[in-house]
């Protein structure tokens, strides 16, 4: 089977982008997997598809798959890419694009200078919705990781963050702590992990430790976490520019029960063909 697909990167967060609508394939995970190799496949962060929507008021639905083969609820850089796809291939004419994803739907809205604003929907704050296992709801939680008690942040965006506050991103143990709060039991299904810097009230660096993928370049949903968090805690005031590896997206958010918005820029790199 020959499938044509899209290379492109947000903030050198990179995708694999395959129009499902006017061709038709079936990925298994270990396909994925191989895809994904940066020297034996394409080389990617996540593969997303764009399908037709499930429900009459969307315009697509959108499906993200790590590069472990795992499927995920949600992507902010992968959304920017998105809109910017199915704009270049004509699927759409629209100034505001309605997407369902796994388990929200969010919308996208490409501006005149290029970059992508992206409604991200309301922030999840409570620990059922994360998910996270804890006796009630509170800004901060302590877990614990061989022997050492860390403060995070929990928070869902779609998909589940842990965010913790550093001093200095450039020092952060994400090799060390990226892999085991990941995969920590308070997170039965897993969890990015964000290393926040507050350089100022708006301002901060950040790197991320994403589920199924290793750290990445950058991180959309991670950028809004942290920001949930550094506003949660007293630490950040709206907007706040939020500076990755990759580069800077900007996140503004006026609080619980309020939607996010975050805006930044999205790339094509190349098209091809590949038998799979």
């Amino acid at each position: 089977m020959i499938v044509e697909f899209t290379k492109m990167h947000g903030l050198g967060n990179d995708f694999m982008v395959v129009d499902m609508i006017s061709q038709h394939a079936h990925l298994r995970a270990e396909q994925i997997k191989r895809l994904s190799d940066r020297r034996t496949g394409i080389g990617f962060d996540q593969l997303l598809l764009v399908e037709p929507p499930s429900k009459p008021d969307m315009d697509f639905k959108y499906r993200i798959f790590n590069a472990d083969g795992s499927e995920v609820e949600q992507c902010g850089n992968g959304a920017r890419c998105f809109a910017v796809f199915v704009t270049d291939q004509g699927l759409t004419d629209k100034n505001v694009i309605k997407v369902e994803t796994a388990n929200s739907d969010i919308e996208l809205r490409i501006k005149d200078d290029g970059r992508v604003l992206v409604d991200m929907n309301t922030p999840r704050l409570e620990p059922s919705q994360v998910p996270f296992i804890a006796a009630q709801a509170d800004t901060v939680y302590a877990v614990e990781v061989d022997g050492e008690v860390l403060k995070v942040s929990a928070i869902s965006m779609g998909n589940p963050h842990a965010v913790l506050m550093v001093d200095d991103v450039a020092e952060a143990p994400i090799e060390r702590l990226g892999p085991k709060l990941e995969q920590h039991p308070h997170f039965p299904e897993k969890t990015n992990v964000g290393f926040m810097e507050v350089v100022h009230r708006r301002f901060i660096k950040l790197r991320v430790f994403e589920r199924g993928a290793g750290e990445t370049m950058a991180c959309g949903t991670g950028a809004c976490a942290a920001v949930v968090a550094g506003i949660q805690r007293g630490a950040l005031d709206s907007p706040v520019e939020v500076k990755l590896p990759g580069g800077n997206l900007n996140i503004s958010w006026d609080g619980p029960g309020h939607n996010l918005m975050m805006e930044g820029p999205a790339m094509s790199i190349y098209q091809g063909k590949i038998r799979v």
